[in-house]
């Protein structure tokens, strides 16, 4: 036997061999439409008893190694100023505010990638071309003042003598007197347009402002005789039972009591913002042996809005972008 005929017996089996591993491996297309897309299924047989990997998320991870492939992530911001600054630097021509009106956590939000305007189009074969993935977001949550969130915590809640005292003496800083003009009642051109609204509203519901000094005084120390012609009256804002504040009650020394029923606090909405004139309405009633006191905010929703809206103004108007009340997709 010739070298090359053992040669050529040797190379026998292996050949064989590759052709059987060819014939097992192959792939035998189904369906292969000559533009795929993604209305269109894509189908093929292959070998059974074969372990398939899915290497996608390495391909790109590898693809992306060097330079990410899109913007993504969520940038949390300190202030307004900031987040206009960063919608400014990132912004395209889909890019949106989302502001939320949320009394307790208030957010404005901008979307970087946000879908673009028009109606979806199901029916593309390449898919919707305003799609966006909305994954490139910053959000400013605005920082409700520590005075705000002091009043609104106590608001509406019945307080112990004590408890009242230590409130009013912590927050006194925040309780301004009423001017001369709030003081006399009337409505008038010449007052100021807050002196105004606060005389309104204390027109509306029967109310008499008071200063800081007789808070604090009341604060510190407060001795309740009842006299035989305590009258228990209803209130018709809320229908609950309790006790005016004028002459129902004397002092130990047999004086009328007199306590205001409604107290004027100048407290920002959010830390370092303009301060809110806002009347507070100041109320007491018997419960068993004991006094319960209420301070209730008058209308805070109103200086909220006010506050909250000529933020999201600025926004806008520095962005130029437009502004939805809400919260985005997730």
């Amino acid at each position: 036997m010739t070298s090359e005929e053992t040669k050529s017996g040797m190379e026998n089996p292996a050949q064989t061999m590759r052709d059987v591993m060819e014939r097992i491996g192959e792939t035998e297309p189904i369906c292969t439409p000559d533009d795929f897309n993604m209305t269109t299924a894509y189908l093929s047989a292959v070998p059974s008893h074969r372990k398939i990997e899915n290497l996608t998320s390495t391909l790109r991870e590898a693809a992306e190694f060097l330079k990410p492939a899109r913007r993504r992530g969520t940038a949390r911001l300190a202030d307004l100023d900031s987040l206009i600054g960063w919608a400014n630097r990132f912004m395209g021509d889909t890019s949106a505010l989302f502001a939320n009106p949320d009394m307790t956590a208030p957010t404005l939000t901008c979307i970087a990638d946000y879908h673009g305007a028009g109606p979806a189009d199901v029916m593309a074969p390449s898919g919707d071309a305003t799609a966006r993935h909305c994954r490139h977001r910053a959000v400013y949550y605005f920082p409700l003042s520590e005075e705000w969130k002091a009043w609104a915590a106590i608001s509406g809640k019945p307080l112990g003598k004590d408890d009242l005292g230590e409130f009013i003496e912590a927050q006194a800083k925040d309780i301004m007197d009423p001017t001369p003009a709030i003081l006399k009642g009337g409505l008038n051109e010449t007052n100021q347009p807050w002196e105004n609204r606060l005389i309104e509203i204390a027109q509306k519901i029967e109310g008499r402002y008071g200063q800081l000094s007789q808070l604090l005084a009341m604060s510190r120390q407060f001795q309740v005789h009842e006299t035989s012609n305590l009258t228990v009256k209803t209130n018709r804002d809320s229908g609950e039972q309790e006790l005016q504040f004028l002459n129902e009650h004397k002092t130990p020394d047999g004086k009328p009591l007199s306590i205001p029923n409604l107290v004027i606090i100048a407290i920002p909405v959010f830390m370092g913002g303009a301060l809110y004139r806002m009347p507070v309405r100041f109320r007491y009633r018997k419960s068993g042996g004991a006094v319960a006191f209420i301070l209730s905010i008058y209308n805070p929703e109103k200086a909220f809005e006010a506050a909250f809206k000529e933020a999201v103004e600025e926004a806008t108007v520095e962005t130029g972008l437009p502004t939805f009340r809400g919260t985005p997709e997730a």
